[in-house]
């Protein structure tokens, strides 16, 4: 628990939710509700083991702070608690609640002990990927999905790791409760170029093989249909730059041929390629979790933004000069 003050408003509130929810609640010494509130969030913070944070700011002597976030809500009245989550005050509620209805509204806001250990597994099976070490990798992240089905990144290096082991129908049946979802363009996005991997490995097994394509191709360089199914192999195989080096002279032969196809599959592959940036995880969180070894704790305490990935930025541009 903090006290909130104007002096580390910006780095005890507003940063600090960037990283984990902060509940901030207001008080004054005067008022009995507010004494009687007090220690059921303190235990509750202990009870959450890290998930949260709890901020407390005086009423009286942090006006600016708590007229404004009084304001914001059209409460007039204390104790008033503020969730804030991502740099933002996202929700509140007013009086001194019993334990279980502030109980549903953390759950509301704060993430569940699965998803905390579903992202961390998640973090280290990449990690034992980028080592190679396939079967563990695997293990790890069929665990992370299994304790938190709404871990769509678990969900995405598996098929990855599926799709490189050539297993198909896996990669399918892991696919499937999200192949019909609508929630927003970006998870969109990321839906559509998924199914189009999954897709490429089963016209790669369909095709014709790689030296027919290349020998149709050299007899004729707009044999589109050639390029498209070569394409289709690399991006299966995950050599993703020859496949996009091949749908690249599609586009710029023909931007518009089946329908933006070739230009739809680079696009896929870009966003197969690309890593969203990693969910903030609490230390004391992870550490509660069982993530008590230095790397694992090295990565739940990141905050920095991720790198753009050098080649996907170089293929973007490649993909732009083409088309405009």
């Amino acid at each position: 628990m903090i006290d909130i003050t104007l002096a580390n408003f910006e780095s005890d509130l507003i940063q600090a939710s960037l990283q984990q929810p902060v509940l901030l609640d207001i008080w004054a010494e005067w008022c009995g509700p507010c004494k009687a509130l007090g220690p059921v969030l303190e235990q509750l913070e202990t009870e959450y083991a890290g998930r949260f944070l709890l901020a407390k700011v005086n009423a009286d002597e942090q006006q600016e702070i708590t007229s404004q976030l009084s304001q914001m809500f059209g409460v007039r009245s204390i104790p008033f608690c503020v969730m804030f989550v991502g740099g933002q005050p996202v929700d509140g509620f007013v009086g001194a609640l019993p334990a279980e209805k502030i109980r549903e509204f953390l759950d509301k806001h704060v993430p569940g002990e699965g998803e905390i250990v579903s992202e961390l597994e998640t973090l280290e099976a990449e990690q034992l990927a980028e080592s190679g070490d396939t079967e563990t990798a695997l293990a790890k992240l069929e665990d992370a999905l299994a304790k938190d089905p709404g871990n769509d990144e678990a969900r995405y290096d598996l098929i990855k790791l599926l799709l490189a082991e050539g297993a198909l129908e896996g990669a399918q049946a892991i696919f499937a409760p999200i192949a019909d979802r609508a929630t927003g363009l970006l998870a969109e996005q990321r839906v559509n170029a998924f199914g189009r991997y999954i897709d490429a490995l089963a016209s790669a097994r369909q095709g014709r093989s790689p030296a027919e394509l290349s020998a149709a191709i050299e007899a004729n360089k707009r044999d589109f249909t050639a390029r498209f199914e070569l394409a289709q192999i690399f991006f299966a195989s995950g050599h993703f730059t020859e496949a996009m080096d091949e749908l690249l002279e599609i586009i710029m032969r023909d931007k518009g041929w089946n329908d933006e196809l070739a230009r739809k599959t680079y696009v896929a592959i870009l966003e197969v390629m690309s890593k969203p940036q990693p969910k903030p995880i609490p230390p004391k969180a992870a550490a509660a979790a069982g993530a008590d070894s230095k790397p694992k704790l090295e990565i739940a305490g990141k905050v920095e933004v991720t790198a753009n990935d050098p080649v996907v930025d170089k293929y973007r541009r490649k993909l732009s000069s083409a088309l405009f």
